[in-house]
């Protein structure tokens, strides 16, 4: 399997990326909506929603790594990462189901029980399926280009998904919900969304193949692997990278939807969507108003504007970011190195998150602009992130002479998770803190908007920009992963290790 040949199909590159889809058909959902919907659909309050988040970090220490172990240490005709895929994919998509499920206990210790269990049991079968899944990306090819090729398809299917969740989750949960019912609501979407996903990793392990191997002779030595990987600046790097931009990125996602909820003017959030075609009146009909309606894009009053808003919004983001990734990810890479452009990218990024704090309640329209720039500089680093910790693995064989993908990319999935952890716990904290009261229907006190407004900008701007500071000890540049990846592609052809 240590061939020359390193040139992967589409076809194959397009299989391979429906596993992020699915990845994110359950992602998106965890860091946009989880912190909601455990205030107002289990009404726990906004703090004990942040514990119950905190509490799977805790068994994430001990599962991430286990995961990696085990995948780098599994020995099967279709590969070491690729069965994974294939053997966690259905309780995987269970799991999900069970943790948007409102058992009806009234009690609320006990949903705070249920909803950490299920929580926790999600998120181990994430890292079950995700770490061989994102091991397998980084063996499918050695080439630069190819690799970066292989991440910039794999997260045009994530944005897809991120398009479908972010866009469609609340007006598909209006419309599913049965005399008003949201639990209901929330267990019909997420059931639909489940079974795409369980589809789409099937398809991905039938595609994708392995190409690259440990080397010849290595043997197995899993105190030598976490002590190469722990010691490892770029891998120490990417972590503290990984860490920080997924827990802005949940705070900001769950933030903004309170944002819209409770900051955003609904009379001046329905006129906006007047304007662009989505409220229903006695002269709306056709073909596209059918498409929309059946999606649940259409209102037909103000007080109903914030769910369809909502999601315009990010489906306006997502919509920025996905031809962000197509149109610039692998041109900057290529022409600038992934390090410069991560740089430059993440921090505006952060600059135009922290203009959030500035639009007034009515000004709708700045807002949706602040979202476009957000979007499309954030869009190039998108794929970058899973390019460069590939990137490390190979680092690690190139300094090591040993490779432990599955337990380099285990590392950074437990930075992924924390993050989202993190982030929802922060912001449960932060909404207590503030006065925020569980519920639907609650009118909120102007120190508990005061908060979301803050959680929604300045907050989430601060942790991006630690991110960018832990770029800065990456030294993995340009010019030195070219000789990197000309050395070990010497190595493995004459196979001398």
């Amino acid at each position: 399997m240590n061939t020359l040949n390193q040139k992967v199909s589409m076809t194959e590159k397009i299989g391979y990326s429906l596993g992020d889809c699915s990845a994110n058909l359950v992602f998106q959902m965890m860091m946009i909506y989880q912190t909601k919907f455990y205030t107002d659909i289990f009404g726990l309050e906004g703090a004990i929603a942040g514990t119950v988040m905190l509490v799977a970090r805790i068994v994430d220490a001990f599962v991430d790594p286990t995961v990696g172990i085990l995948s780098d240490r599994t020995k099967t005709r279709f590969g070491k990462y690729r069965p994974w895929v294939l053997w966690t994919a259905l309780p995987f998509m269970v799991f999900y189901i069970l943790a948007f499920y409102n058992p009806g206990i009234e009690d609320k210790g006990l949903v705070a029980l249920y909803a950490t269990v299920s929580y926790t049991l999600l998120m181990t079968l994430y890292s079950f399926n995700n770490t061989p899944y994102a091991s397998l990306g980084g063996v499918m090819s050695s080439d630069i280009k190819e690799r970066t090729s292989i991440t910039s398809i794999r997260f045009i299917s994530a944005t897809i998904a991120q398009f479908v969740v972010q866009g469609l989750t609340l007006p598909l949960v209006s419309k599913f919900s049965d005399g008003g019912d949201k639990a209901h609501g929330w267990l019909c979407t997420v059931a639909l969304f489940a079974c795409i996903g369980f589809f789409f990793l099937v398809i991905t392990f039938f595609s994708a193949r392995e190409r690259i191997t440990p080397p010849a002779g290595q043997k197995t030595d899993t105190r030598k692997d976490i002590k190469d990987v722990f010691s490892s600046i770029p891998w120490r790097a990417m972590f503290i990278l990984t860490l920080f931009i997924f827990i802005t990125l949940a705070m900001w996602g769950s933030a903004m939807n309170y944002y819209f909820e409770n900051y955003v003017d609904s009379d001046a959030l329905y006129a906006f969507l007047d304007q662009m075609g989505l409220v229903a009146t006695e002269a709306t009909g056709g073909a596209s108003y059918t498409i929309l309606n059946a999606f649940g894009l259409v209102v037909d009053s103000a007080d109903k504007a914030y769910e369809v808003g909502f999601g315009v919004f990010n489906m306006v983001g997502a919509l920025v970011q996905f031809f962000g990734v197509i149109l610039l990810s692998n041109f900057l890479a290529n022409r600038y190195g992934k390090k410069r452009v991560f740089i430059i990218c993440l921090s505006l990024t952060a600059v135009f998150t922290a203009l959030f704090y500035f639009p007034d309640e009515r000004d709708i329209e700045s807002m949706f602009v602040l979202n476009i720039l957000k979007s499309l500089a954030y869009a190039p680093t998108v794929p970058l992130l899973w390019a460069m910790i590939a990137d490390v693995a190979d680092y690690s064989e190139y300094v090591n002479y040993r490779r432990a993908t599955g337990f380099v990319f285990a590392g950074v999935v437990f930075a992924l998770k924390a993050g989202l952890g993190i982030g929802g716990a922060i912001l449960g904290f932060l909404l207590s803190g503030f006065g925020y009261v569980s519920g639907t229907g609650v009118t909120q006190s102007s120190s508990a908007i005061h908060g979301i407004v803050l959680s929604s900008s300045l907050i989430p701007a601060v942790t991006f920009l630690v991110g960018v500071v832990a770029l800065c000890f990456y030294p993995i540049t340009k010019k030195y992963n070219e000789r990197m990846q000309a050395e070990l592609t010497e190595r493995r052809a004459k196979d001398n290790y």
